[in-house]
C-alpha cells in the first residue's frame, strides 16, 4: 500500500486503550485495514465492529476464515493475511513489537516498511519499537500512553492458595491440561484458552470464565495479545517456553506482555509465580512493573522483493541479506524450508520451468503446518497439493472430500479432537486460497461446518473434565476438604502429599512396595490420576528430545536415557523392525502413539545411516538379471553371506555383473562375500539385533569388542551369529573375516599338499602364538604335524648354488596391498581351472575356486583336498633357505614347528597320482623323486629326520572317464 498519509506510532505499556483508539480511528475513515496478530484477538474485534456498524461492511480474513461482504469498507485481519494495493484511508497494525519475533518478524517488519494509508498509518505496540521506528521510518510521528491502572509483583503462591479470578499461564498444551486438571480438583473448575482453541471455543470457554462459572482461567501466552478478559491476578507457572526450535527463557518485555492483562480499565492487577516457576528475580520485576525495558534495536527482516525466475532464484532472493544496521535476516521460517525441500524434487523441477509454476510453489510451501505431525509428512502433504494446482488447475473435489470426511468425527477425548481441529485448519486454510478448489464457497463452508462441529465437541469435552464438581473418590475416601496432590521430581520420584509412592521410569509407574501408605489402593489411584499431565508433558519432551539421547539395546531394547521406553519386534523384512512401546494404559493412546512414532523415526534414521551402502544397494536399479539377484541375497543377510552358501550363484556371475556389485563395496572372499563397510562395530552391533528378530530369537547374541582379530567362540550360539557377528568360527577361536582373507591371501601361495610352516606375517596378523595359529588352522581344515627340530644357526647369504643371488627370499609381490583378496591373481598354482585374461580394469575373480585336492578350502559338498604324503628332499647341492651348514650338531637346542598340509581325505580317482613323486606340488616344479624343494618358507633341514610323513598309497586304476585323471595321464605319459 502507498500513500502520504502521516505516520504515526501509538506506543505504550498494556492496558492503555492502543487496541480501542486504532478502532476508533479507523470507523472515523471511510474505508480502514486493520492488522491483528492472533486469529482470535481479529474474530474479537470484528465483533466489536460489526456490534457497531453492522455485518454488511465489515470483512474478516485470516488464514482460515473469510467473511467478505460485498460492500465492505472496514477489513480486519490477521497480520500475515492483510490485502495489499487496496488504496484504504487508514491501515493499522497491532502489537508491531513483534517485529522481533523469530518466527513472525520479518512479516511485521514488512508491514512497517510498505503497508500505509492513503491518509493514516498506525502502528501500536510496546515502547521498546520507538528507535527502531524512528530509524526506518524517518516521518512517523509519537504518541505515548500511559498504563491506566498499577501493576504489584506478589511474588510466588500455590495454586491451592490462589485466589478467585485468576489467571494460571503454561507454555504448552500439555502443562495447561495439567493445571486445569490440579485446579478443577481443587478449585471446583477452570476455564481453558490457547491460542489453539477455534474462535468458536475459545469464546465459549472466556464465557463460562466471565459470567462466573468459574473462578480460574488456564492459558497458554495467546491472552497476552490484546484479549481483554476480567483477570484481576496472572501467575506464571513456567518462565521458559518452547519457542519451535528451542527452550529459551522469556524476555522481561514478554512477561510483561502477559503480566499486564491483569487488571482492567482503571482497576490495578497483580502478578507473580507458581507451581515449579521460581521467584522473578527483582530487577526483572521492577521493570514489568515499571514497564522499563531494553529497548529493540534490531528488528527481523525478510526480502519482499522476490523474483520467480527459477526454485534457485526464489531462494536467493528469500535469503537476500538486508542493507540496513537496525534489520537483521531472519532464521529460516517454515514455507521456505518447505520450498527448499520441494525444490530437491525431481518432478516439482520438472514443472517448475516458469515464473507462475513458481509462484505457485511458493504460494503453497506458505501453507502452515497446523497439523505438527512430522516435517517430513507436512512436506509430502504440500507435494502433492502442488502436483494437482500444477496438473489440473485445482485441487480434486473427492480429495478434499476424503480428507475433510475422515476429520469430521467429534468421538474422543481433549486431545483426540484438538488434533482433529488442527487438521481441519489446514484445509479451512486450503479452501480459503482462491482458485484452488472447483467450487470455493461449497468447501469453505464444508470446513466452516466441520471446524465449528469440532469446536462445540471440545469445549464440551473440556467442561466435563475441567469443570467436573463432583468430589472425587479420593476426597470421599480420605474424608479431606481438598484433594491430595501428586508431584513427580526431576529424577521421577513421585510423591503424594509428601510421601514417596513410586517412581516414572520412562512411561511406566514403578509402584513402591516398601512404605506402608504406598500400597494404599486409594493413594496409587491419585497418582496415576495426577500422573497423567506428566505422560503428555514427558511424551512432548521426548518427541523432540535429539537421536543422541535414544539408543538401542544389544537384546533389542530401546532406551531414553536410562529408561526403557520401548523395544524392536521383528517387521516385514530384516531392515524394517517394528516397535513395541511400554506405556502405561493411563497414559492414554495418544502417548503411546507419539512414542511409538519417536521410536520408529529413530531407528529408520539409525538403519540408513549405518546400513548406507545396503540400503544403496537394493535401491540401485541398473543391476539386472543374476547380479539383481546377488544383490537381493546381500540385503537379505545384511550384507554379510558365507561364500559356501552361495558358490553355484558366485560362479555364474560374470566379470560385468562382478564389477557393477564391486562399485557397492561388495567384496568376493575366499571364505565370505561381504561388505566392508558394515564390518565397523556400530553396524555389526545394530546387524546382530536386526539378524536375531528375523530369527525370532528370545536371547540375542552380543557384538565382540572392538578391534579383536580372533575370539573366543561361544558354546551354544545360534547358527550363523558368528558370520553376522563379522567372524568365522575355526575350532575354539573365530577370526575376523577380512583378516581370514589376508590369511587366505597368503596361504595362496603356500604348497598346501607338500606341506609348509607358518610364517611371522601368518602370526602377526592373527596376533596368535604359533600353538594357537595350530589350533586355528585345524578349524579352518588344515593338518598341523608338530615335530621338533635343531635350531640352526642363522646366516647372512645362503641360496641355491644354480640360482641368481636375487632369486632367493626375493617375492615380487612382498609391497602388494593383501586387504582386498577378492582383487588379486592367486600368487600360487591353487587355482584348478583359473579365468582367461581380463583386460585392466577388470578384475578376475579367483578367491574360493576349489582346487581338486589342492586349494587349502573347505567344501561344503563333502569333496575333499588331497594331503601329501611325501615332502620333497632338499636337491643335491642345495643348502635350505635361512640355515648354515654346520646347523645339525651334538648339543645344539632344538625348536618346535609345525608344517601345514590341507586335512581332508583324498578323493577316490586321486589315489592313483600318489606314490609316482612327479605330480606338481604347490609351487615347486616336477621332477625325479627326491628332487623336489621343501615348501615354500622352510627353515628347517632335511625335515624326514625331525617328522615322519605318511608312507605312499599303492596305485589304482585310473578312471578313463574322469577328465581330472585324463590330465593326469597326459601329464604322466610326457
Amino acid at each position: 500500500m502507498t500513500g502520504e498519509g502521516r505516520v504515526v506510532a501509538v506506543l505504550g505499556p498494556t492496558n492503555t486503550g492502543k487496541t480501542t483508539y486504532a478502532i476508533e480511528r479507523m470507523l472515523a475513515h471511510r474505508t480502514g485495514v486493520i492488522g491483528l496478530p492472533l486469529r482470535l484477538l481479529a474474530r474479537e474485534v470484528y465483533d466489536r465492529i460489526v456490534a457497531l456498524r453492522g455485518p454488511s461492511v465489515v470483512a474478516l480474513v485470516t488464514g482460515e476464515e473469510r467473511i467478505v461482504p460485498p460492500r465492505t469498507q472496514y477489513w480486519v485481519c490477521t497480520v500475515e493475511a492483510m490485502p495489499e494495493g487496496m488504496g484504504a484511508d487508514l491501515v493499522a497494525v497491532d502489537e508491531i513489537q513483534l517485529c522481533a519475533d523469530p518466527e513472525r518478524g520479518h512479516v511485521f517488519t514488512d508491514r512497517l516498511l510498505r503497508s500505509r494509508g492513503l491518509h493514516e498509518t498506525l502502528f501500536m505496540g510496546s515502547d521498546t519499537m520507538r528507535g527502531a521506528i524512528a530509524a526506518l521510518v524517518p516521518k512517523a510521528q509519537f504518541i505515548k500512553r500511559e498504563r491506566m491502572s498499577e501493576l504489584t509483583y506478589t511474588g510466588s503462591k500455590k495454586i491451592s492458595r490462589m485466589r478467585p479470578r485468576s489467571a494460571i499461564v503454561g507454555f504448552s498444551v500439555d502443562n495447561v491440561y495439567a493445571i486445569a486438571e490440579l485446579i478443577r480438583r481443587q478449585k471446583g473448575g477452570a476455564a481453558v484458552v490457547m491460542g489453539a482453541l477455534s474462535p468458536r471455543t475459545r469464546n465459549a470457554q472466556v464465557e463460562m470464565y466471565q459470567n462466573g462459572e468459574v473462578d480460574y482461567l488456564v492459558a497458554t501466552d495467546a491472552i497476552g495479545m490484546g484479549l481483554n478478559l476480567d483477570v484481576d491476578h496472572v501467575a506464571f507457572s513456567a518462565l521458559t517456553k518452547f519457542d519451535g526450535r528451542r527452550m529459551r527463557p522469556l524476555a522481561p518485555n514478554e512477561l510483561a506482555q502477559i503480566a499486564g492483562r491483569a487488571g482492567r480499565g482503571f482497576k490495578s492487577g497483580t502478578f507473580g509465580v507458581t507451581g515449579d516457576a521460581p521467584p522473578l528475580e527483582d530487577g526483572v520485576a521492577q521493570a514489568i512493573m515499571d514497564h522499563s525495558f531494553t529497548p529493540q534495536n534490531k528488528i527481523n527482516w525478510r526480502n519482499p522483493s522476490l523474483q520467480f525466475g527459477s526454485i534457485d532464484r526464489l531462494i536467493k532472493t528469500l535469503e537476500m541479506a538486508p542493507d540496513h544496521e537496525r534489520l537483521f535476516k531472519a532464521r529460516e521460517a517454515d514455507d521456505l524450508r518447505a520450498l527448499k525441500t520441494l525444490g530437491e524434487d525431481a518432478e516439482i523441477i520438472a514443472r517448475c520451468t516458469d515464473g507462475p509454476s513458481v509462484k505457485l510453489l511458493w504460494d503453497v510451501c506458505r501453507i502452515p503446518d497446523f497439523r505438527g505431525i512430522s516435517y517430513a509428512e507436512h512436506a509430502s502433504l504440500l507435494e502433492v497439493i502442488f502436483n494437482y494446482l500444477h496438473q489440473r488447475g485445482s485441487i480434486p473435489d473427492d480429495w478434499i472430500a476424503r480428507h475433510i470426511q475422515r476429520i469430521d468425527r467429534t468421538d474422543g477425548d481433549i486431545d483426540a479432537l484438538s488434533k482433529r481441529l488442527a487438521f481441519i485448519r489446514t484445509w479451512t486454510y486450503v479452501t480459503q486460497r482462491k482458485g484452488w478448489t472447483g467450487d470455493e464457497n461449497h468447501w469453505r463452508d464444508e470446513a466452516r461446518v466441520v471446524e465449528d462441529r469440532l469446536s462445540d465437541a471440545l469445549h464440551e469435552r473440556l467442561t466435563q473434565r475441567f469443570v467436573d464438581r463432583r468430589t472425587s473418590v479420593l476426597l470421599r475416601r480420605l474424608g479431606q476438604k481438598e484433594a491430595m496432590v501428586a508431584e513427580v521430581n526431576e529424577t521421577g520420584e513421585v510423591t503424594v502429599e509428601g510421601e514417596f509412592v513410586g517412581k516414572l521410569d520412562g512411561f511406566r509407574f514403578r509402584q513402591d512396595k516398601g512404605a506402608g501408605v504406598a500400597e494404599d489402593k486409594t493413594i496409587k489411584t491419585a497418582s496415576l490420576q495426577a500422573l497423567a499431565p506428566q505422560f503428555h508433558l514427558r511424551a512432548d519432551r521426548f518427541y523432540n528430545a535429539p537421536d543422541t539421547e535414544i539408543d538401542f539395546t544389544e537384546q533389542g531394547g530401546l532406551m531414553w536415557g536410562s529408561a526403557a521406553v520401548g523395544k524392536l519386534v521383528a517387521g516385514p523384512d530384516a531392515l524394517k523392525p517394528g516397535i513395541e512401546v511400554f506405556v502405561d494404559d493411563v497414559a492414554g493412546p495418544e502417548v503411546a502413539q507419539k512414542v511409538q512414532r519417536r521410536l520408529q523415526h529413530f531407528i529408520d534414521r539409525k538403519i540408513a545411516a549405518l546400513f548406507e551402502p545396503l540400503v544403496a544397494l537394493s535401491k540401485d536399479e541398473t543391476l539386472t538379471g543374476l547380479a539383481r539377484g546377488f544383490a537381493f541375497r546381500m540385503v537379505e543377510n545384511l550384507g554379510i553371506i558365507p561364500r559356501a552358501d552361495i558358490a553355484d550363484d558366485v560362479k555364474a556371475l560374470d566379470q560385468e555383473a562382478r564389477g557393477a556389485l564391486r562399485k557397492h563395496g561388495i567384496r568376493f572372499g575366499q571364505f565370505t562375500i561381504f561388505m566392508q563397510a558394515l564390518l565397523k562395530p556400530a553396524p555389526t552391533r545394530l546387524r546382530l539385533v536386526l539378524w536375531s528378530l528375523s530369527k525370532g530369537l528370545q536371547e540375542f547374541p552380543e557384538s565382540p569388542p572392538p578391534g579383536l582379530v580372533t575370539i573366543p567362540v561361544e558354546a551354544g550360539a545360534p547358527a550363523g551369529a558368528d558370520t553376522m557377528s563379522g567372524y568365522r568360527n575355526a575350532g575354539t577361536r573365530a577370526i575376523r573375516i577380512d583378516m581370514l582373507e589376508r590369511l587366505a591371501d597368503m596361504l595362496r601361495s603356500e604348497d598346501s599338499r607338500g606341506g609348509f610352516e607358518a610364517k611371522p606375517d601368518m602370526l602377526s596378523i592373527t596376533g596368535m602364538t604359533l600353538e594357537q595359529f595350530a589350533a586355528l588352522m585345524e578349524g579352518l581344515g588344515y593338518k598341523a604335524e608338530k615335530a621338533e627340530r635343531t635350531k640352526v644357526k642363522p646366516v647372512d647369504t645362503v641360496m641355491p648354488h644354480d640360482e641368481s643371488p636375487f632369486a632367493a627370499g626375493t617375492d615380487e609381490n612382498a609391497d602388494k596391498p593383501v586387504m582386498d583378496i577378492a582383487a588379486e591373481q592367486p600368487a600360487g598354482g591353487i587355482v584348478a581351472d583359473p579365468e582367461p585374461a581380463q583386460p585392466a580394469d577388470i578384475v578376475p575373480e579367483t578367491a574360493g575356486i576349489i582346487d581338486e585336492g589342492i586349494a587349502p578350502i573347505i567344501s561344503e559338498e563333502g569333496e575333499s583336498a588331497e594331503v601329501s604324503d611325501h615332502i620333497g628332499d632338499t636337491a643335491k647341492g642345495e643348502t635350505p633357505q635361512g640355515t648354515a651348514p654346520d646347523a645339525s650338531i651334538a648339543g645344539a637346542e632344538t625348536e618346535v614347528f609345525y608344517v601345514f598340509t590341507w586335512g581332508r581325505a583324498p578323493r577316490a580317482n586321486q589315489n592313483a597320482r600318489r606314490g609316482g613323486g612327479d605330480r606338481p606340488q604347490g609351487k615347486g616344479k616336477p621332477g625325479p623323486r627326491g628332487k623336489k624343494g621343501g615348501p615354500r618358507g622352510d627353515k628347517g633341514g632335511n625335515k624326514s629326520q625331525n617328522y615322519s610323513a605318511r608312507p605312499p598309497k599303492a596305485d589304482k586304476p585310473i578312471d578313463p572317464d574322469n577328465p581330472f585323471a585324463a590330465a593326469l595321464m597326459g601329464l604322466k605319459n610326457k
